[in-house]
């Protein structure tokens, strides 16, 4: 859900809450780059919350849609402060952007810029698309004008930043199909006191920054499980679909290989545990694994997926002591086994390439036997951004047991290519 970040007396806070526990949660850390992070958590789960520290030491949450409310916490940050009560920042924080709107007024960000407060939100106006809303004022308690600062393409939601050189830029993101939400770095010009964001009103494609270095090793990796001394087990692009069973999955039982092992009978892959993920890429990415399948039982499937409610699998299935090379597609909300090879070894190489270009969405299936041959199999797959997973497609790495536990697979490596023009 919709965070916040902020840095204050060198100390890092990063609040968010969850529905499903109906808590308000904030980590802080001195050390943003390798933790540890300290969690508190309280009642409740204030939707949206930003944590904002004004200039007298105070600290506060900016909470809720449309009519957005602010609540002090107390000086350790552990809860609401006693004694003082919330109050109503914006009674309509909509009415910037006209009087019908298809989406609150959300996702609230508050700064404090030269002595005045800015407030960022994101509305949907009544047919003009996610729209970024600021309003401003002198106090805390208002009174604040707002007016509509960026409606362009559904780029919004986020908030300001300034660079050492006095650069100001709006970190923004757009819905953008089944990669699901992509960042934009919008540029900030001050005009009368106000924040104008973009050029003309739009969102530039193109910036004058710095050469990056690339996505690779940041936000993806590639990995051949191959561990020295005192690495961790797992980089941070990885991220497990559930919380993990740590005794089911190792990188050190047999070196330079992922192992998943099955203690469980499961009956939908996007219940299975012990799915090991990393996002895919826009405008293309192509994931690729080696598994080897010698030790799977009677019912066992393992392999690759593009996950997503929605999801695609090529992998490995046991059925009447045979192994099969099959191909999975749950892109009208129900698992389809589409293609069905017989395999003939343990080993099998695996690959899906997805392509994002213009909103195209759609994947595409291979194995091969030698890793230099690939056969397509199955179908494409027709992604789809789904809200109840509500993020977008991941290269995942599987295996889950259907009639016994026990079995196990090795993955040899994973391999992610993506192309950024």
């Amino acid at each position: 859900w919709a965070s916040s970040l902020r840095f204050h007396k060198g100390m890092y806070y990063l609040t968010t809450f969850a529905q499903t526990t109906g808590e308000t949660y904030i980590f802080k850390t001195k050390d943003i780059e390798k933790g540890n992070w300290k969690r508190v958590s309280f009642k409740p789960a204030y939707h949206d919350s930003n944590l904002f520290f004004d200039d007298d030491g105070k600290a506060y949450l900016i909470h809720d849609a449309h009519k957005l409310k602010i609540v002090e916490l107390n000086d350790d940050l552990t809860g609401v402060k006693p004694g003082v009560p919330e109050k109503v920042l914006i009674e309509n924080a909509d009415a910037p952007g006209g009087p019908e709107y298809d989406l609150n007024a959300e996702g609230s960000q508050l700064f404090k810029v030269k002595g005045k407060y800015y407030l960022f939100n994101i509305s949907a106006p009544r047919g003009k698309g996610r729209t970024v809303l600021i309003h401003r004022a002198d106090n805390l308690n208002g009174p604040w004008e707002g007016r509509v600062a960026l409606q362009d393409r559904g780029i919004a939601q986020g908030g300001l930043i300034d660079t050492p050189d006095g650069r100001w830029f709006a970190y923004l993101f757009r819905d953008y199909g089944s990669v699901g939400r992509i960042p934009y770095l919008v540029p900030v010009k001050w005009e009368d006191g106000w924040p104008v964001l973009g050029e003309n009103g739009k969102a530039p494609d193109k910036l004058d920054l710095p050469a990056s270095t690339g996505l690779i090793p940041n936000l993806v990796a590639s990995d051949e499980f191959d561990r020295k001394k005192g690495q961790k087990a797992l980089p941070l692009v990885w991220q497990w679909n559930h919380n993990p069973d740590n005794k089911l999955w190792s990188v050190q039982e047999r070196k330079g290989y992922l192992r998943l092992k099955t203690a469980r009978i499961d009956t939908s892959f996007v219940q299975a545990r012990n799915t090991l993920t990393q996002r895919t890429i826009g405008p293309t990415s192509t994931g690729s694994t080696l598994l080897d399948a010698s030790k799977m039982k009677e019912g066992d499937f393992a392999g690759l997926s593009a996950f997503q409610k929605n999801f695609g699998q090529v992998g490995v299935k046991v059925q009447d002591g045979k192994k099969w090379i099959v191909m999975v597609n749950a892109g009208s909300d129900k698992p389809v086994e589409v293609q069905q090879v017989p395999l003939t070894q343990n080993h099998v190489y695996l690959r899906i390439d997805c392509d994002f270009t213009d909103l195209k969405d759609q994947a595409k299936f291979f194995y091969s036997i030698d890793g230099k041959v690939w056969n397509p199999i199955g179908d494409t797959l027709k992604m789809t951004y789904a809200i109840p997973h509500f993020m977008g497609y991941r290269f995942g790495l599987f295996n889950y047991a259907t009639k016994n536990t026990g079995g196990h697979v090795d993955f040899d490596w994973f391999r992610i290519k993506y192309q950024d023009k």
